[in-house]
């Protein structure tokens, strides 16, 4: 069983977990009339602290999420990064979590719109390891699925409804005895993973789908990027991607809040490169590791400590 928090922001207040509760009438919960977030925080043993990476980047996309859905939100980022850090000093973890936020249709309500309704927020967070458990290995297959489109219900927002895709595609892999899944859009070329963002290496070159390629602004994403040409001095290019040229490619990996920098090296049992993660995989994976603990004093803005000092 998943260890369940201690507390929950809940209707403006931090309160314990199990006084949490909405009603069986909720919107949201009938229409998937909510929008979400997925920060982490790292755990710094030889400081004794406690970082969120990049709540500021993180909270601007939520918020922009529910202007999608309508949502007349009067809280500030700085507002939500507060509540986040209150929350998780209740908490008082000591060790990495995970941090969902929740912006949902709360009225008690039967009926499809968006207008007319009241958002609410609710934010909790639990310890959290690994996403993709075979991380450094993984194998993914092409998703008979395709990619929701903007024109849909757009994926550049975390829109709780959309979610449904992704889990069509994260089980249907699952139970084949896939660790994930690769995903199209409606034209053919690749968009994600289920629910992380893609990047294929060909000849020294970090290739990325654009963001108009029906995929989500991921931070991590976005965090990769600048690293890579930053630090390793390599040339990021933001193209459509085919799907064979996946197969042809010398490196391939997954981003994203949860998954962080997953290697992969098979997919549909075609070996990727040499069949194992490569070296500039390998580099990233350690370069976001140092910046997300707070060991590369360069990006240290991106890190909001939770523990006073």
């Amino acid at each position: 069983m998943p260890t369940l928090p201690k507390f929950a922001f809940f209707q403006g207040r931090i309160v314990p977990y199990d006084e949490a509760k909405i009603g069986l009438l909720t919107h949201a919960l009938h229409y998937g009339t909510a929008v979400f977030g997925g920060l982490r925080g790292y755990w710094n043993e030889e400081e004794g602290q406690l970082y969120i990476f990049r709540p500021r980047d993180h909270y601007k996309r939520l918020l922009n999420s529910a202007k999608i859905l309508r949502m007349q939100v009067d809280y500030t980022v700085e507002d939500l990064i507060g509540f986040t850090k209150d929350l998780l000093r209740a908490e008082g973890h000591r060790t990495d979590v995970y941090i969902r936020p929740l912006l949902y249709l709360s009225d008690e309500v039967i009926g499809v719109r968006l207008h007319g309704l009241t958002p609410a927020l609710a934010i909790v967070s639990v310890p959290f390891g690994t996403y993709v458990a075979n991380d450094t290995n993984a194998h993914v297959t092409f998703s008979s699925w395709r990619r929701l489109d903007d024109n849909m219900i757009p994926p550049r927002g975390k829109i709780s409804g959309a979610y449904v895709g992704t889990a069509l595609v994260k089980s249907d892999a699952e139970l084949a005895g896939f660790d994930e899944a690769l995903v199209l859009t409606e034209d053919g070329h690749l968009s994600e993973g289920s629910a992380e963002n893609v990047f294929i290496v060909r000849d020294g070159v970090l290739i990325t789908p654009p963001i108009t390629d029906n995929i989500l602004e991921g931070i991590t994403r976005r965090t990769i990027i600048q690293l890579a040409r930053e630090e390793l001095g390599l040339e990021v290019v933001e193209r459509p991607i085919d799907r064979t040229e996946v197969f042809i490619c010398d490196e391939l990996f997954l981003t994203g809040t949860a998954a962080q920098v997953t290697a992969v090296t098979r997919v549909d049992h075609r070996p990727i490169g040499e069949g194992k993660m490569g070296p500039i995989t390998a580099q990233l994976r350690e370069l976001f590791q140092q910046v997300v603990r707070g060991k590369l004093p360069k990006y240290h803005h991106w890190l909001e400590p939770v523990y006073e000092k």
